[in-house]
């Protein structure tokens, strides 16, 4: 006979006390993780005005309720709309999400730490114009740079030694703890509300990746990431209530999220939270495609004018061998119809294809119209994957952290071009000094799709210069981006 379940209330499990005190007690001292989170602030905000460009996003976008008016509420980038907090964050993070083309972060499980941008410049923006309005000093943007690397740190160092994509779980999970966790100091919780608002996180029911595979892939994937952020800024207000958490919501035997949906193995640790993840996050620079082929779409990018210099073309390829990473043939090598654009830019072979054919990969090229092309898909069918042990090591070494692929092209004739392997992408660490002023440039051309000059201008002078941006108060720099 068993005996009884004992009805003790435990302390905490460790995982969710180690993120409370990290957001609480740990100073962020590194400038490097300032810069680099002002370079990706406004990454992140270029690519939400991008994708404001695309009608599929912009219909998700807006109050529930339409001709809902929220007094002090939260302003959405690049539009008029003004919302409460929570719908901002899923409007803010689906405009972040859309076109791929935010930072990334790879480990054991991979992700976009600046999704937690939806609700933690909601949320800060929100907190801004309420204080304000009743005479209070505002939260300043680097009040949102430490809200920035403290969620980058959060879902990256839980990303390094725990695969959540291998027990079938998305990785927005890591979206919804982090940014419950920072909103939740940014709301002025206690320790013990924020180890309540992070275990109301866990204890949710988590997204499936069903949307991002075949024969499935969808939409969703696009703003998985938005509906995740704000469900962190509901959470977070849920416990700003005094509602109570489930302080062994990982460890529970048999109810707990370890047993339920972790195959009953805790949560490993490679290091303490400090700001090495944003100091070493992924930028996507040149190519709005899944990291893992980045560095695929640079090889082939290369070979585009290679082939043109010699006077060939796509139409002379016999076969492309793709000299890959592990991660990268389990998420994105995909043969067989895309059906979509969510599909496409998780397809290796297509982002190797157009380069090929047309010496580019920009977004719209996921659309219909291109799509339609059957070069593409001629060319797809001669692409094949092989892993390499050995870049599947380095991508998993704390000292390399490289996205590598090599290409290898064989014509029609017979001969067999020279490999061309790349082994970091542009956005990657090892190549900031060549990135930053991509990236920059980047932004100045996201900016001019949605304003006029002077208001362009307005942007930048403030968005370039690190000790302005950061005195400036939040609510003053999201109203430049008001159109």
């Amino acid at each position: 006979m068993s005996s009884a379940i004992s009805n003790v209330r435990p302390t905490p499990d460790q995982v969710l006390v180690d993120i409370a005190d990290y957001v609480l007690k740990t100073e962020i001292d590194s400038a490097l993780a300032y810069q680099t989170a002002r370079s990706c602030l406004i990454d992140t905000l270029g690519c939400g005005l991008e994708a404001l460009e695309y009608p599929a996003c912009t219909k998700l976008l807006g109050p529930i309720v339409p001709g809902t008016i929220v007094p002090h509420g939260a302003k959405i980038p690049g539009t008029q709309l003004q919302l409460d907090p929570v719908q901002a964050a899923f409007n803010i993070g689906t405009m972040i999400r859309w076109l791929d083309f935010n930072d990334t972060w790879l480990a054991a499980e991979w992700g976009h730490p600046s999704d937690n941008l939806g609700g933690i410049l909601a949320v800060a923006d929100w907190l801004s114009r309420n204080a304000v309005a009743v005479g209070k000093k505002p939260l300043t943007m680097r009040d949102v740079l430490t809200a920035m690397i403290q969620a980058h740190e959060i879902q990256g160092v839980i990303a390094l030694e725990n695969s959540f994509n291998k027990v079938g779980l998305d990785h927005v999970v890591l979206v919804k703890v982090a940014t419950a966790a920072v909103v939740a100091r940014m709301l002025g919780l206690s320790r013990d509300e924020i180890i309540n608002a992070v275990s109301l996180v866990w204890v949710d029911g988590q997204s499936l990746r069903t949307y991002r595979h075949a024969p499935n892939t969808g939409s969703r994937k696009s703003w998985a990431a938005g509906d995740a952020t704000s469900r962190g800024v509901r959470l977070a207000l849920i416990a700003k209530t005094g509602e109570m958490g489930y302080p062994s919501v990982l460890s529970a035997k048999t109810w707990g999220f370890y047993d339920v949906l972790f195959k009953g193995q805790p949560f490993k640790f490679q290091r303490p939270y400090g700001s090495y993840v944003m100091e070493n996050v992924l930028f996507k620079i040149s190519f709005p495609a899944e990291f893992h082929s980045q560095t695929a779409v640079e090889a082939a990018m290369t070979l585009h004018q290679q082939l043109k210099t010699a006077g060939k073309s796509a139409d002379d390829i016999a076969r492309i061998v793709i000299r890959t990473h592990e991660a990268c043939i389990r998420i994105i090598d995909k043969t067989g119809p895309l059906n979509n654009p969510a599909d496409r830019d998780h397809c290796i072979q297509y982002m190797v294809a157009v380069p090929l054919l047309f010496g580019r990969l920009t977004a719209s090229d996921y659309e219909d119209a291109v799509a339609a092309d059957p070069r593409i898909d001629v060319l797809r069918d001669k692409i094949t994957c092989v892993e390499d042990p050995q870049y599947t090591r380095d991508y998993h070494d704390p000292d390399k952290r490289s996205i590598a692929n090599a290409l290898t092209v064989t014509l029609k004739d017979g001969s067999v071009l020279p490999e061309i392997a790349v082994e970091y992408p542009i956005g990657h660490k090892r190549r900031r000094a060549d990135g930053i002023p991509l990236l920059e440039a980047k932004f100045r051309t996201n900016l001019a799709r949605r304003f006029p000059g002077k208001q362009q201008q307005a942007i930048l002078d403030v968005s370039l210069d690190q000790n302005l941006l950061e005195s400036m108060s939040v609510h003053d720099y999201v109203d430049l981006y008001v159109i």
